[in-house]
């Protein structure tokens, strides 16, 4: 009997190479539509940054342009759900939130969507994913956009639950999962979008800055040549991460100090850092080898 011939049996992973041809094709085709400074344009632009990427638990009331009912954007809904609306006392309010289990490429055009459905849909409907188009509104045409947010920080999801509402098992379940992962949270009093965070070992200060990449970067490359660059005793420079468009420098710090005793060190340093960021020369060696030493410990997320 003759041999089998070979020649037209497909092997197991013949097809890899155009399923990897495939894949890159979509990583190259959501980079081309991800949205670099989703939050341009918005005077809380800094704080929605924050809330999105690594604020555990917040609310604040959206400013909405044009909504007889209330809308409150959170950080995360239970299930990680894009909105959901409940009735509080004789009105229905809408939620919104900022991290979501599904997200686009454009994190202001969810928002929009979620805001906008928030506004009109029933008491007890949920929104599990924004699912923006065309046809969606911009952001800074669905909420006022000189507005800064009047933001609430919570230690805990209990606001996921109504007030006088007793809530059933599960839901109960997944609050008491929420409070148990979640990392003390504050933003200091008087300064935009610097947030502290309790991590255990350490606490962290994360600031997420409004100025060009470029101009921050020297300006932390000329305080770090003067020695300047921490909030004081107990404080260390760590590095930056750059995110949606924003660079955010972030600073080790003492746990034991409560995060109010940071508000006094951080104004002090948010003045030198805008002289820094005023001077108008080029940098000298040292500064330049700051400014190296500072981008070799830089990240991006997004």
């Amino acid at each position: 009997m003759a041999k089998k011939s070979k020649r037209n049996t497909p092997k197991p992973d013949s097809n890899r190479a155009a399923k990897l041809a495939e894949r890159r094709a979509e990583q190259e085709r959501q980079a081309a539509v991800t949205v670099v400074r989703p939050f341009e344009g918005l005077a809380a632009e800094c704080d929605l940054v924050a809330l999105r990427e690594f604020v555990p638990s917040a609310v604040a009331t959206l400013p909405m342009r044009s909504s007889d009912r209330p809308v409150t954007l959170g950080t995360v809904l239970p299930g990680a759900v894009a909105g959901l609306v409940r009735e509080e006392g004789t009105q229905a309010r809408g939620f919104v939130a900022v991290q979501t289990q599904v997200a686009g490429p454009d994190p202001a055009a969810d928002i929009a969507f979620a805001a906008t459905w928030a506004a009109t849909a029933g008491a007890g409907e949920t929104l599990a994913g924004a699912e923006p188009d065309d046809s969606t509104p911009a952001l800074v045409d669905v909420i006022d956009p000189a507005a800064e947010l009047d933001i609430t920080v919570h230690n805990d999801f209990n606001w996921w639950i109504p007030e006088g509402v007793k809530p059933d098992a599960e839901t109960a379940a997944s609050v008491e999962r929420a409070n148990q992962v979640i990392m003390p949270s504050a933003r200091l009093e008087g300064l935009a979008a610097a947030w502290w965070v309790d991590a255990g070992e350490k606490a962290h200060l994360r600031w997420v800055r409004p100025e060009s990449e470029d101009d921050l970067m020297l300006a932390l490359a000329r305080l770090h040549a003067q020695g300047a660059l921490h909030l004081g005793e107990g404080s260390r420079f760590a590095g930056s991460f750059r995110t949606y468009g924003l660079l955010v420098p972030v600073f080790d710090l003492d746990p034991e100090l409560h995060p109010s005793e940071w508000n006094s060190a951080a104004t002090e340093f948010e003045a030198k850092l805008l002289e820094a960021l005023a001077v108008d020369a080029p940098l000298t060696s040292e500064e330049r080898r700051s400014r190296d030493g500072i981008r070799s410990r830089q990240v991006t997320l997004r």
